[in-house]
């Protein structure tokens, strides 16, 4: 496009502008092409607006949009933002110091593997990982895998948790096509058309609720005491619990800046927990030589996957028992702890409570519910690590027992195929302690003395163990196993990167690797669908190491009032705010349990950035007032989109079932949100469908190499329904198994997907 041309473009633009906005009739039309928006909604996110001004701002924010569409539509914007390249062409983010820590890659992620894997990490044996990323990445199972709204919160942001089941009236609930989507509308064009809605949330069930007492050396069950839960049970027995948002794909995970949906997984990983520079505490220890030690802090860029990484082997809805460290997983693999607690002037983790300050006070609210039980310690670990020890006994577990013991490995596996008993489980000559030898540099495992832990939490170097019950004491090894373990399964999962899709050979210039059909899905997903918006750059999310080093940590809103927000972090109304804050919430590392925002804006606005974070806050234009709004209550991570067609159910809440249902949800400007109705045809849809489906790397439908992987039992639901359940005798419900069989490299048939 010439310069005149352009000129011409942008005269009409500013053009249309002025008429939308300023003219009767142009209002009109923006009223007719939008739903309406409640004004108790828009003073909701806004804060203290008026209504008047509220519908003012409406109006900008739609014609914002809509002028997006039109430029999106035009070569223009090939002119301003660079042709998208294939995922190939781009590295996977990596730290800058990996060296200091990692002394073969290779080995390191062979470690990563076995552990991401191994169901023995779990304090039932059972609950790895891949537990629940082991189909694309994600999870397809479908009987006991709903959770009620248990992160609702009021306008206020005080705890108002909803602890009923509306989709199935009860746990161990078998789901169906019918039960979606979540959100019923007798039109799905027609937001207005609300047949019935459910803040319940299709997620993955995890352990059951129990107290950790100890490890049983040698046994891949930690010795537990089962809690009653007043939540997850059938008939008064406990049942698997389920966690309080869907599960995302690890696959190109390596990709995003922070992990999780609300982005608490840091990108700077400290070596002990998934706070980075927000956890001051945060500790290992250094052999400067076999004979001397000392505390030091770590700090690893571009880590943002091994921050996530220590979150569910502690969590007690995911794998682990309630109060579990990850000295205590070690110990479970070779020697016992003695459960002392850690507070002493040496310590370098703190009690960490609710990890988002939407969940604290909930125990005490829901003590009322339930007389059997406060609910305070259930809730409080939904999203968080908590106890009052080191997260690092997991080594003293894992050092004795033989990695994946309970699993065969095909002979053929990609990374562990050599060391593969098979036909028996487990590895062959390598336990846990070898590999962590191989992969790391001596000066984090090799010494000769031990790090001595009192009841006072006071931290000593001795040269042998006194074998008190006063006290504990831990090799170096045992010591800084959370480091070991985070980055081992970093480099693991950087290895699983889909890049080989019809989409990246698209663009690599073979122009059949697309249908017809799917590039005129792809010209809608650049355009008319402004799925460009929040799906940009090669990894196909704002979310992206990528883009976010290239336009800021954050940015403001490219439409009225222009508020602040963190990059990659959205709010598309899936649910009401109010059911899940997201990013809205806060870390809980602070004393009171409140802790600090987890939006990077808000802390912009403390003045805390740099000292959290590591950098100076972004410059914004104009620069960010400490009292203007900022987007991030119900926002959430974008997530990539490759392998969208394996990846059901979707959003943060599991609540649509199909890509045609996520198509159904942008087409009307989503259910509770403020964006702008598409208009999309039926062809349209299915031109929009054709190409998502267009972005699976058929090596993970078939789980070809990187993808392949070790045999694996999940737990699948349990015998009976949501009605009734067979008690195991400890209180617990017996578990139906699922097996997934060992793959080598060259794949296999693949799992079926969601609800096939």
């Amino acid at each position: 496009m010439g310069f005149i041309p352009f000129i011409g473009l942008v005269v009409f633009i500013t053009g249309l502008s002025i008429y939308l906005l300023l003219t009767s009739k142009g209002r009109f039309l923006l009223k007719s092409l939008v739903t309406k928006i409640k004004p108790q909604e828009w003073r909701f996110r806004y804060g203290k607006i008026n209504y008047l001004r509220s519908r003012f701002l409406r109006t900008i924010t739609i014609a914002a949009i809509i002028l997006a569409a039109v430029i999106a539509g035009n070569t223009v914007s090939a002119q301003v933002t660079p042709p998208l390249a294939s995922l190939k062409s781009v590295s996977v983010p990596e730290p800058d110091n990996l060296g200091d820590f990692v002394k073969d890659k290779v080995a390191a992620i062979k470690l990563g593997k076995t552990l991401f894997w191994d169901i023995q990490v779990g304090s039932d044996g059972l609950s790895s990982c891949a537990s629940c990323h082991f189909h694309a990445g994600a999870d397809n199972r479908s009987k006991n895998q709903i959770s009620p709204g248990l992160l609702r919160i009021n306008a206020d942001h005080t705890p108002n948790p909803d602890i009923v089941f509306d989709v199935g009236g009860a746990p161990n609930y078998q789901l169906r096509k019918e039960d979606f989507p979540f959100h019923k509308l007798s039109n799905p064009n027609d937001p207005k058309t609300v047949v019935s809605d459910r803040n319940d949330v299709s997620s993955s069930q995890g352990v059951f609720d129990t107290k950790f007492v100890n490890v049983k050396p040698g046994s891949a069950e930690d010795e537990v005491k089962t809690e009653p839960d007043p939540v997850f049970n059938v008939g008064g027995t406990n049942v698997r619990r389920v966690q309080a948002r869907n599960t995302p794909s690890v696959i190109n995970a390596a990709f995003n800046f922070r992990n999780f949906w609300d982005g608490r997984a840091q990108r700077i990983f400290n070596g002990v927990n998934p706070f980075g520079l927000r956890d001051p505490n945060a500790s290992v220890v250094k052999a400067e030589n076999p004979n001397q030690l000392k505390f030091v802090k770590v700090s690893l860029n571009n880590s943002s996957l091994a921050s996530q990484a220590l979150g569910p082997p502690l969590n007690s809805f995911e794998t682990s028992a309630d109060g579990r460290t990850f000295r205590e997983i070690g110990d479970k693999f070779g020697r016992i702890d003695n459960r002392t607690s850690f507070n002493g002037p040496l310590q370098d983790d703190i009690q960490v409570g609710s990890l988002l300050s939407s969940i604290e006070g909930i125990g005490d609210n829901l003590k009322q519910i339930d007389n059997r039980k406060s609910l305070s310690g259930l809730l409080q670990n939904i999203l968080s690590i908590r106890g009052t020890k080191l997260p690092r006994v997991l080594a003293q577990k894992l050092t004795r027992l033989r990695p994946l013991g309970k699993q065969v490995v095909h002979p053929q596996d990609s990374v562990l195929g050599a060391d593969s008993r098979w036909p028996k489980p487990g590895l062959k000559d390598r336990t846990y302690e070898q590999l962590v030898k191989d992969a790391f540099r001596p000066e984090w495992w090799k010494s000769n003395r031990l790090i001595q832990v009192d009841a006072q939490g006071t931290r000593t170097f001795v040269n042998r163990a006194d074998n008190s019950s006063q006290t504990n004491e831990y090799t170096l090894l045992e010591y800084n196993f959370s480091l070991f373990f985070g980055l081992a399964v970093q480099l693991y999962e950087s290895t699983l990167i889909a890049n080989d899709t019809p989409f990246d050979r698209f663009l690599e210039g073979k122009t059949t690797a697309l249908t017809k059909q799917q590039q005129l899905g792809k010209q809608l997903f650049e355009g008319k669908g402004l799925c460009i918006g929040c799906h940009v750059g090669s990894e196909l999310t704002a979310a992206s190491v990528s883009n976010v080093a290239k336009n800021g940590r954050i940015k403001r809103a490219p439409f009225p009032p222009n508020s602040p927000e963190d990059n990659g972090f959205f709010n598309i109304g899936v649910r009401p705010v109010t059911d899940d804050p997201g990013l809205g919430g806060n870390d809980g590392l602070s004393g009171n349990g409140q802790g600090n925002p987890l939006s990077e804006a808000r802390l912009a606005q403390l003045g805390k950035f740099q000292a959290l974070l590591g950098e100076n806050p972004p410059i914004l234009s104009p620069p960010l007032s400490p009292n203007e709004t900022v987007f991030a209550d119900g926002a959430f991570k974008a997530p990539g989109l490759r392998n969208v067609e394996l990846t059901a159910p979707y959003f943060h809440n599991g609540g649509q079932a199909t890509l045609e249902q996520v198509v159904d949800f942008y087409n009307r400007g989503g259910d509770f949100g403020v964006l702008p109705p598409l208009n999309f045809s039926p062809e349209e849809k299915q031109q929009l469908v054709a190409f998502l489906k267009g972005l699976t790397d058929e090596r993970v439908r078939y789980e070809k190499a990187p993808f392949d992987h070790p045999q694996l039992f999940v737990p699948n639901g349990h015998p009976g329904n949501s009605t009734s359940v067979t008690n195991d005798g400890t209180g617990k419900a017996t578990d139906s198994l699922l097996e997934i069989p060992a793959v080598g490299r060259y794949g296999g048939t693949g799992t079926g997907n969601f609800l096939n």
